[in-house]
């Protein structure tokens, strides 16, 4: 694919015969990449791929103005257009031109807003050098070479380049110095095969320095030759840094210091700078900084200048190389010779080093006035450098005028000013004033802006047929005015055969009926004393009928409503007329929506359907005509119909910007998004859709504006939103202390940005260097809308302040901490807080306090004084001084009152009379228990005790409670194993009475009292005993509802787990239901040792709900609820499982099958028992067809271990099939009920306690699980 820039907006001026032609794209090669002088690009270009022309965004972005909002369609469309067809109207050619035309589409004019296409193509210039087809004879045009000076390396070859192009292909020699330069007789050089240009080879030896010198190259062939610029060739050089021992630069502090560089003359100049022999960047400012001409500049010395060395650097581009001067160093005389660096950004810092304040004088350049030259178009540097002390601040002005603000720029502090392009507009006076506290001085720089040579009219290629008259025009302009040289194939045109022809007339050439003969190139030298200016233009006559340059049936779509223009590209001597014809119709296009120019190119005015079809070119002159055709198609534009729009976002949160695009559907639609004009990189954290972008988790780096681009291959449509992202503000920076008091100092510091939400709040924080280093405490708040508060300080403290901005979305980091300021001392003004006096031990008293902090201390060496004394004696106050915060009095009575007083006291005096606070001495334990205790007992789970004061002087101490111990000795259930681990049960302050709860039902206990002070428990009473009633039961455990068929449900249950007395039954209540329907509820009781039930169904349908509780003799327990699983009918799935495994049961072979394994089991249970009775183990899992449950306990090694002594069985009790002993349904003990931990409580005292089997809970569990896995029970669950 061959992408050709095609259009520009702007035409040349009037054109003779002589117009200018282009050259076009054949074979596959790419036109010409003459720019268009003065013209503004577009951002259209023509892609043409197989025969097909398309046009196609060239990447360039919006038309300007583009924000994301469009224009009013009927308002704007017709007066946008009208402005781009005056622009086309004013850029077309004015005369009959001989022109190399493309059959491209050329878009002028606005599409509709809504379309946001750029409609004018870049096409070729029509103001370029003239080309000619290159299989057509022509003179040599230089089309490459070397810049004027040409600096080499000197360590790669040497390469001058010189290519040019003509028909015959020309040749080519050189010139050295002005003298013809034979290659032939150098073996080092050569020249490249089809082309001039120079190779001089030193891989075998040689110095590049011997061929310095001013090279021009020409090619030549019959019909003229064509010159290159005078190319100057030098060598890059390097020199080394002279050997020198530098001495000490001795110097006053406040005195100004020039350390000069001079660095070694080198081509190009090398970058100059500064850093220490450790190879650190010497920091710079508006005191220290590095001048245009390399030196380092010191407008005042300061102490901290000794802390390194200077050394000069000098960087060599062409050979990469750094070379380093010998460092100066340092050696600065003082007054004050301690660098306190608290003093650096002191308000008056010279004064308090002792430094004699001055006013300014200037360093660079000296005197009052300089003057100095420049060249148009290239950068002034205007530069002022001044001493004084403070440092001077720079000021650059223009007398007579302001800076031109578009092109000044202030550099190294001020002390440079920059413009840029410089013209004869900047000359003038300039200068600069440098100013401190002491006074001021300035001074006046003259500028001159001088010219070397610039083109005003550039001579361009002269395309003639025979007999027609034209015209070579050479003018430029320059300060000094530059002269006119008129050559001809390299010689001047004085000594060139003359031409009747030709008549020179200053910077014109005229030609008149020119002939064959005339072909020739010419040569235009203007020049002055800063430069000059070398063009060929050539002169050549043909005589060639109409051909068309550009491939034949091209495909063009276009899009709707855009003005459009077709190129027919041609070439013919003399100039054919071409004309234009729609569909194969005989008239002529022009008028109405088209319009031909004068160089042929068709125009559209604004495309409609209707406009689709073939158009037919047809270029004529009188040796002949040629045609060509094109096939126009229309497109519909992509248009955004819901655009993002702009949104305010806080850090974190989620944003979506839609971007939905109508397009033509014959074209392939790309949506594409940019981030402030750039393409936008799609992250993890965003995700992008046909028609959005999503952003997750909103950053600061995300605010910015959003373009989505839709493009197709022909036009674009573009939407832009900006996105305001609300982050925590920025740091405040440059802190700065004003004001200096004794207890007050202004604190001012500059705003960070508020990154789009306002700063509402300031906090300051300080920290000190003496009690707490590092530690940053808040001082005050101010509110957002200032940056200067006068803060109040405490003596004595060595301040550091910062400052933290907060808005609503959060806090910003701390600023750089400001200068440090430490304020006079003082005796202090408070006394410590939170004094306390408590006894650790009995025979002690321990006094603490808080400690004062650094703000509070008010001077060095804080310590304090306590004080004591006994309450009731009112002895003399004992007083020690302590540097810590506690002391303890030693030898004190048990448990009496002191009064104590903590007083601050520094270097500079006593604080404020202290407060007296009551304190205690240390406590021991009571002395006496309490006597005539009481229980009454309440109900199953709780008891009421009452008892006797005891004296307050045998507590002691403090009395804090009156303490219950109890203990379970025993159930009123035989055999049954209960914890005898001691509770208590507290009754703070001087109660006589309580309740103690959370009791054991039917058991035994006892209990013990004592009286409770901070020490401890004094002696225990008379121990009580007493026993608490039977209580209900706890619910049936493990309550199972089974449904083996459609007839009847089996009920299984397990006996409570806290049987709280002595199980007299259990009552089951079930109902009947349907739906809403509700059956008769049916009660029935059971026996205490009865754990199963079957009930019949009424009917194959109803489900039942199923109430089981336990009875005591106090009443029923908490009941159990169940629901049977539902019928076949509502396919659920243990109806389905439950259905399926009853048409299994119903089946003649299953029933066989069951039997057998039955038999089998009878057998091995038979082994089992023999085995038993012998006291032996039995491999179960050698035996069994079905291996043990995983939690069977038992299970080790395969095997159970059976013993005579520990399972014999109980009365009453049978064996299960799987081995194990179980107990029977008739069996109504409770002997295998214990005691299973700490019985537990309702509010209201009824019991909520466990219990456990006498055996090993998990040996029971065994034996479940073996009872769930036997054959037996694995037949059953499978009914």
């Amino acid at each position: 694919m061959v992408k050709i820039c095609l259009e520009c907006q702007s035409e040349p001026e009037e054109r003779g015969p002589g117009s200018a032609l282009r050259e076009l794209l054949t074979d596959g090669e790419t036109a010409s990449t003459d720019t268009c002088s003065g013209a503004r690009l577009t951002d259209f270009c023509a892609v043409w791929d197989a025969g097909v022309l398309l046009v196609s965004a060239a990447g360039k972005g919006a038309p300007s103005g583009v924000t994301g909002r469009r224009l009013n369609e009927s308002e704007t469309l017709n007066s946008v257009r009208e402005a781009q067809f005056q622009q086309l109207e004013a850029a077309r050619p004015r005369g009959p031109g001989r022109g190399a035309r493309g059959l491209v589409l050329r878009m002028a004019g606005q599409p509709p807003p809504w379309a946001y296409t750029a409609v004018l193509l870049c096409a070729l210039s029509l103001g370029g050098a003239i080309e000619i087809p290159m299989d057509l004879s022509q003179p040599p045009t230089i089309t490459k070479q070397s810049v004027k000076d040409h600096i080499v390396d000197p360590r790669d070859n040497i390469l001058i380049e010189c290519e040019a192009k003509g028909n015959p292909a020309p040749s080519f020699h050189w010139t050295r110095n002005s003298k013809f330069f034979n290659i032939a007789k150098d073996p080092r050089v050569s020249m490249r095969r089809r082309s001039g240009t120079l190779v001089i080879d030193f891989r075998s030896g040689g110095r590049p320095e011997e061929y310095e010198g001013e090279y021009q190259c020409f090619a030549r062939n019959k019909f003229g030759t064509a010159l290159s610029n005078r190319i100057r060739l030098q060598v890059s050089k390097s020199p080394l840094w002279p050997k020198e021992n530098l001495d000490p630069v001795v110097v006053q502090e406040g005195a100004p210091l020039t350390l000069q560089c001079n660095p070694p003359p080198g081509l190009p100049s090398p970058v100059i700078f500064w850093m220490s022999s450790s190879m650190e960047p010497i920091s710079q400012d508006k005191r220290v900084s590095q001048g245009h001409n390399g030196d380092l500049y010191f407008s005042n010395v300061m102490l901290q200048d000794m802390q390194t060395d200077y050394s000069c650097n000098a960087r060599f581009h062409f050979t990469h190389t750094i070379q380093q001067k010998n460092p100066f160093t340092l050696k600065v005389l003082t007054n004050h010779p301690y660098n306190d660096s608290s003093l650096r950004n002191h308000p008056d810092m010279y004064s308090a080093r002792g430094v004699a304040e001055r006013t300014p004088s200037f360093m660079y350049p000296q005197g009052t006035a300089s003057s100095q030259m420049v060249l148009r178009g290239m950068d002034l540097l205007l530069e002022c450098i001044a001493s004084g002390v403070p440092t001077p601040d720079i000021a650059w002005y223009k007398k007579g005028g302001d800076l031109p603000s578009d092109k000044a720029k202030f550099e190294n502090f001020n002390k440079a000013l920059r413009i840029t392009n410089v013209s004869e507009e900047d000359s003038g006076e300039y200068f600069c004033l440098a100013s401190n506290k002491m006074g001021s001085i300035r001074h006046t720089i003259s500028v001159r802006v001088k010219a070397a040579p610039y083109w005003l009219d550039e001579p361009k290629n002269l395309i003639l047929a025979p007999g027609e008259d034209g015209r070579l025009v050479c003018r430029a302009n320059g300060n000094p005015k530059p002269t006119v040289q008129w050559m001809v194939n390299g010689e001047p045109l004085q000594s060139a055969p003359p031409n009747p022809n030709r008549e020179v007339a200053g910077d014109t050439i005229i030609f008149r009926d020119t002939q064959i003969s005339s072909r020739a190139v010419y040569q235009c030298n203007t020049s002055n004393e800063h430069g000059y200016l070398l063009a060929n233009a050539f002169v050549s006559v043909l005589d060639v009928p109409p051909r068309m340059l550009s491939p034949r049936n091209q495909l063009i779509r276009v899009i709707l409503y855009n003005r459009t223009r077709l190129d027919c590209p041609f070439f013919g001597s003399p100039i054919p007329t071409l004309r234009w014809f729609k569909n194969g119709q005989g008239s002529n296009l022009d008028g109405g929506n088209y319009h031909v120019y004068e160089n042929g190119s068709l125009e559209i005015k604004m495309i409609r359907k209707e406009d689709q079809g073939i158009y037919t070119c047809v270029a004529t002159n009188i040796l002949g005509k040629a045609e060509n055709q094109v096939r126009l198609e229309v497109k519909d534009p992509t248009r955004i119909y819901r655009m993002p729009e702009d949104q305010i976002a806080k850090r974190g949160t989620t944003v979506q910007l839609e971007c939905r695009v109508k397009h033509d559907p014959s074209l392939k639609l790309t949506v594409s998004w940019l981030k402030d004009d750039e393409p936008l990189y799609i992250s993890n954290r965003m995700k992008k859709e046909e028609d959005s972008l999503t952003i997750f988790g909103v950053a600061e780096r995300d605010q910015g504006s959003y373009t989505c681009v839709a493009s197709t291959e022909l036009d674009q449509d573009l939407a832009k939103a900006y996105l305001t992202v609300l982050g925590r503000p920025d740091r405040p920076r440059d802190l700065e202390l004003t004001d200096l008091a004794e207890r007050s100092v202004r604190l001012t510091w500059i705003p960070g940005d508020d990154n789009n939400s306002p700063i509402t709040d300031y906090v300051v924080q300080f920290e000190e260097d003496q009690f707490q280093p590092g530690v940053w405490h808040d001082h005050s708040k101010f509110p957002g809308s200032v940056n200067s508060a006068v803060l109040r300080l405490s003596p004595y403290v060595n301040y550091q302040f910062r400052v933290i901005a907060i808005n609503e979305v959060g806090s910003s980091h701390p600023s750089l901490p400001s200068e440090r300021y430490r304020t006079s001392g003082a005796p202090p003004e408070s006394n410590p807080s939170d004094v306390k006096g408590e006894g650790t031990r009995k025979n002690n008293m321990e006094i603490t306090w808080t400690p004062m902090n650094a703000t509070s201390a008010f001077g060095p060496n804080l310590r304090y004084i306590v004080k004591w004394r006994r309450r009731e004696t009112r002895e003399t106050w004992n007083n020690v001084t302590v540097w810590g915060s506690r002391y303890v009095v030693g030898q004190t009575p048990v448990y009496v009152p002191y009064e104590i007083r903590v007083q601050a006291e520094n270097d500079f005096g006593k604080g404020p009379e202290p407060d007296t606070i009551i304190g205690y001495s240390g406590e021991d334990y009571p002395r006496a228990a309490p006597t005539d205790v009481k229980i009454r007992v309440l109900n199953s789970t709780a008891i009421s005790l009452q008892w006797n004061r005891v004296y307050s002087d045998t507590v002691q101490g403090q009395l804090r409670e009156y303490r219950a111990y109890y203990w379970r000795e025993s159930s009123l259930l035989k055999n049954l194993w209960v914890s005898q681990k001691r509770q208590q049960a507290g009754f703070p302050g001087d109660r006589l009475r309580g309740v103690v709860s959370r009791l054991f039902p039917y058991s035994n206990y006892k209990l013990e009292m004592v009286v409770v002070n901070g020490r401890g428990d004094g002696p225990r009473s008379e121990t009580k005993e007493f026993t608490t009633p039977e209580g209900v039961p706890s619910a049936p455990r493990r309550f199972r509802v089974r449904q083996p068929n459609l007839e009847t449900i089996n009920l299984e249950w397990d006996h409570p787990e806290h049987p709280n007395g002595i199980l007299i039954g259990y009552t089951l209540k079930y109902v009947a239901f349907n739906g809403t329907k509700v059956g008769k509820q049916i009660v029935e009781n059971f026996s205490p040792n009865q754990t199963k039930f079957m009930v019949q169904r009424a009917d194959p349908v109803s489900r039942y709900r199923f109430s089981l509780s336990a009875r005591t003799q106090v009443g029923s327990g908490e009941a159990v609820t169940e629901e049977s699983p539902a019928p076949p009918n509502e396919a659920t799935p243990t109806a389905a499982y439950t259905n399926n495994q009853a048409d299994i049961a119903t089946q003649g072979w299953f029933i066989g099958l069951m039997c057998a394994i039955a038999l089998l089991v009878l057998i091995l249970l038979i082994v089992c028992f023999i085995k038993r009775s012998r006291g032996g183990k039995y491999p179960v899992r050698e035996k069994k067809d079905v291996p043990l449950g995983p939690e069977d306990p038992k299970e080790e090694d395969g095997s159970f271990d059976y013993s005579d002594e520990d399972n014999k069985p109980l009365q009453g009790s049978q064996t299960s099939l799987d081995g194990t002993i179980k107990q029977q349904e008739s069996d109504d003990s409770l002997v295998d009920y214990g005691e299973g931990g700490e019985g537990q409580f309702n509010e209201d005292g009824s019991f909520i306690g466990q219990y456990t089997v006498k055996k090993d809970k998990e040996e029971t569990e065994g034996n479940e699980s073996s009872e769930a896995t036997s054959p037996v029970n694995a037949i059953y669950s499978l009914a």
